[in-house]
Protein backbone atom coordinates (compact mmCIF):
# COMPACT_ATOMS: atom_id res chain seq x y z
CA UNK A 1 0.00 0.00 0.00
CA UNK A 2 1.26 3.47 -0.88
CA UNK A 3 -0.21 6.76 0.26
CA UNK A 4 0.86 9.62 -1.98
CA UNK A 5 0.31 13.08 -0.49
CA UNK A 6 0.64 16.51 -2.07
CA UNK A 7 3.57 18.60 -0.86
CA UNK A 8 2.42 20.62 2.13
CA UNK A 9 -0.51 18.27 2.80
CA UNK A 10 -1.01 17.70 6.52
CA UNK A 11 -1.80 14.16 7.66
CA UNK A 12 -4.57 15.62 9.82
CA UNK A 13 -6.39 16.46 6.57
CA UNK A 14 -6.94 12.76 5.73
CA UNK A 15 -10.50 11.49 6.10
CA UNK A 16 -10.97 10.07 9.61
CA UNK A 17 -11.73 6.53 8.42
CA UNK A 18 -8.53 6.38 6.37
CA UNK A 19 -6.40 7.94 9.10
CA UNK A 20 -7.63 5.33 11.59
CA UNK A 21 -6.80 2.46 9.23
CA UNK A 22 -3.29 3.58 8.29
CA UNK A 23 -2.24 4.66 11.78
CA UNK A 24 1.05 6.46 12.21
CA UNK A 25 2.62 7.35 8.87
CA UNK A 26 6.31 7.66 8.08
CA UNK A 27 7.63 9.44 5.02
CA UNK A 28 9.81 7.06 3.04
CA UNK A 29 10.46 8.99 -0.17
CA UNK A 30 9.78 12.18 -2.04
CA UNK A 31 8.88 12.09 -5.75
CA UNK A 32 8.54 14.73 -8.42
CA UNK A 33 5.64 13.63 -10.59
CA UNK A 34 5.11 14.55 -14.22
CA UNK A 35 3.21 13.11 -17.14
CA UNK A 36 6.50 11.67 -18.44
CA UNK A 37 7.21 9.75 -15.23
CA UNK A 38 6.16 6.09 -15.10
CA UNK A 39 4.93 4.53 -11.87
CA UNK A 40 4.98 0.77 -11.38
CA UNK A 41 1.30 -0.10 -10.98
CA UNK A 42 -0.71 3.08 -11.32
CA UNK A 43 -1.21 5.75 -13.95
CA UNK A 44 0.74 8.86 -12.93
CA UNK A 45 -2.06 11.03 -14.38
CA UNK A 46 -4.56 9.50 -11.93
CA UNK A 47 -2.19 10.15 -9.03
CA UNK A 48 -1.56 13.74 -10.08
CA UNK A 49 -5.30 14.40 -10.51
CA UNK A 50 -6.13 12.96 -7.08
CA UNK A 51 -3.36 15.02 -5.48
CA UNK A 52 -4.75 18.17 -7.10
CA UNK A 53 -8.37 17.33 -6.15
CA UNK A 54 -8.08 15.89 -2.65
CA UNK A 55 -4.44 16.13 -1.63
CA UNK A 56 -3.78 12.37 -1.45
CA UNK A 57 -3.94 9.15 -3.46
CA UNK A 58 -4.15 5.69 -1.89
CA UNK A 59 -2.62 2.89 -4.00
CA UNK A 60 -3.60 -0.58 -2.91
CA UNK A 61 -1.85 -3.82 -3.94
CA UNK A 62 -3.08 -5.40 -7.21
CA UNK A 63 -5.24 -7.98 -5.43
CA UNK A 64 -6.69 -5.33 -3.12
CA UNK A 65 -5.32 -7.00 -0.01
CA UNK A 66 -2.64 -5.64 2.26
CA UNK A 67 -0.42 -8.48 3.41
CA UNK A 68 0.80 -6.71 6.50
CA UNK A 69 -0.63 -5.95 9.89
CA UNK A 70 -2.29 -2.54 9.79
CA UNK A 71 -2.59 -0.34 12.81
CA UNK A 72 -6.20 -0.44 13.97
CA UNK A 73 -6.05 1.94 16.93
CA UNK A 74 -5.71 1.55 20.64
Amino acid sequence: MYLYVRQGFEVEELPDALAKRVGQLTEVMSLSLSTERKLARVDVNNVMQALADQGFYLQMPPDGRVHARLYSGD
